[in-house]
């Protein structure tokens, strides 16, 4: 088997998706297919198994477009619709399971998740076909069959947000969809990446997520290897952004895959 891992991004949109509905902006018209962007999401797969980043509400159509089969565990960034929406799209990869689905996320993403979805956590157990869940808390540092991941906890907005750094095989990853700003101690976690993946919305400042110009400023202090921008809204078209960036620095899309 071979030891390589891989990222996959599911979604590189911000919460309203890209068409955005009713706009006939130049973006949402594009006949560019890395253009149109789902809710951002990914999937890491490798000897450490099938691991789902977040189940927003394209989950469906992001896993018929990858042909994804399998699902060993979920981990969530933070409790906002756009990255929890698609839970119940996890019955699909609980048909086959014996045993719960693993939900790795704060105790305040769990406490949103039994409050949208309280018939996946009632004490006698869901009924057959429906989603078996394993909430399983993180406060610090965990792995799963060796990949050792590392929550980081950021500013975004009034929720409770994390990215996380992860670590396999010598090589790490960092993925960061929704951030306005990373305290200094999630800085000091987030050197020596190979790939930094990091929220950069629009040109223009916003309230709660990275313009380009910011995530740009965190990339020159952490120094990645490779990085990429994703959770990007109609105002930014992906040909002409890609080429004004610096030559390590890339706008994600909807497919790409990433070796690490």
């Amino acid at each position: 088997m071979s030891s390589e891992a891989r990222f996959l991004f599911l979604g590189c949109s911000t919460s309203v998706g890209v068409p955005v509905i009713g706009c006939d902006c130049a973006v949402c018209t594009s006949g560019d297919p890395r253009n149109a962007r789902t809710r951002s999401s990914a999937y890491l797969a490798g000897p450490f198994g099938n691991i789902l980043i977040d189940s927003g509400p394209d989950l469906h159509q992001q896993a018929l477009r990858e042909n994804l089969r399998t699902i060993d565990a979920v981990i969530y960034t933070h409790g906002h619709v756009d990255h929890v929406a698609g839970f119940d799209e996890l019955r699909a990869f609980c048909w086959q399971r014996d045993s719960p689905l693993p939900l790795y996320g704060s105790a305040q993403t769990h406490d949103i998740l039994r409050q949208m979805f309280p018939w996946a956590f009632v004490p006698e157990g869901t009924a057959s076909g429906y989603v078996k869940a394993d909430l399983r808390e993180f406060s610090e540092p965990f792995e799963i069959n060796g990949l050792k991941i590392i929550p980081i906890e950021v500013i975004h907005g009034k929720v409770l947000t994390h990215g996380f750094r992860f670590e396999w095989q010598g090589r790490a990853i960092a993925y960061f969809p929704d951030v306005k700003a990373i305290p200094e101690e999630g800085m000091k976690l987030l050197t020596n990446l190979d790939i930094l993946i990091i929220d950069a919305l629009r040109p223009e400042p916003h309230q709660t997520h990275l313009s380009i110009a910011e995530a740009q400023e965190i990339v020159e202090i952490l120094k990645p290897k490779q990085t990429y921008f994703t959770h990007m809204s109609h105002e930014l078209d992906w040909a002409t952004t890609d080429q004004a960036l610096p030559a390590h620095i890339h706008l994600a899309y909807d497919g790409l895959e990433l070796s690490f």
